[in-house]
């Protein structure tokens, strides 16, 4: 009966020795970098080629790679967590996320109640059609016309200034694509970038953009009002831009030579 007693508590003192241990380890681990702060960043990995999706549940993309080239480049971690666009601003000002990075155009209405990085990138608004459409050419020729957006997106704020355009909302690019395919709407306002590439890469045979752009805008990180980490995002933009890094993203993704982008916008 001693012995097994004396058994028990050896197993307990080895037990609360290797936990110990566990411990030990892993406040040492902790310390290995003390300085880095964990940043939560919210997308939307609908958004081709910003934001992807692989089918093992990875994401890339060309907003992926900026966002942890930023991260290296200042020192900080990141964690993507995927959300709906239209649901980032309001994940921001709540303080869910610290960060979201999807494509958002930096516009003055935003601006009111969320903060944005300098700009990343040099979009537009495009139109996009069947193949077979020879009527839909400008701005004009949408008058009247069948008209999907994204929800949340400037694609659905400017589709809104179209007399008399009947407005379809989706979640999602796939889906108001699909839409214009099967001949339920008459055209797509969207993302010039995003769509060309989608087109390019055969996932929208059947789908053309008009020549000419609805709109010259930019793209920001998104974080909640005077975000404390605003200053190291930009630093690390700015640091990418210089060292070369942001044309290699850029030219992986485009196949193309990046724009000139200003140091800031005033959209206020």
């Amino acid at each position: 009966m001693a012995e097994l007693i004396n058994f028990k508590w050896q197993q307990l003192i080895l037990s609360l020795g290797c936990l110990l241990l566990i411990i030990a380890c892993n406040s040492s681990y902790r310390n290995i970098n003390p300085g880095v702060k964990l940043l939560k960043v919210a997308t939307d990995p609908t958004f081709v080629p910003f934001e992807i999706q692989t089918t093992n549940g990875n994401l890339e993309g060309f907003d992926i790679d900026l966002m942890n080239a930023i991260a290296k480049v200042a020192k900080f971690a990141v964690e993507f967590e995927s959300l709906p666009f239209d649901g980032m601003i309001s994940s921001l000002q709540a303080h869910r996320v610290d960060a979201a990075i999807s494509g958002i155009t930096i516009t003055a209405q935003r601006l009111k109640t969320i903060s944005f990085s300098r700009p990343y990138f040099k979009a537009g608004l495009a139109i996009a059609v069947r193949q077979d459409n020879q009527d839909i050419k400008d701005f004009n020729s949408l008058k009247g016309k069948k008209i999907a957006v994204q929800i949340g997106s400037t694609g659905a704020d400017f589709a809104k200034t179209i007399p008399n355009a009947k407005i379809s909302t989706f979640n999602s690019g796939p889906d108001f694509f699909q839409d214009l395919l099967n001949g339920h709407v008459d055209a797509v306002v969207s993302d010039a970038f995003a769509t060309l590439y989608a087109i390019k890469n055969g996932k929208l045979k059947g789908i053309k953009v008009v020549d000419n752009l609805l709109t010259e805008e930019y793209y920001g990180i998104a974080t909640p009002k005077n975000s404390p980490y605003l200053d190291v995002i930009n630093e690390g933009i700015a640091t990418l831009l210089s060292n070369g890094t942001y044309r290699q993203i850029y030219q992986k993704w485009f196949d193309a030579e990046p724009p000139q982008l200003p140091d800031s916008l005033d959209r206020s």
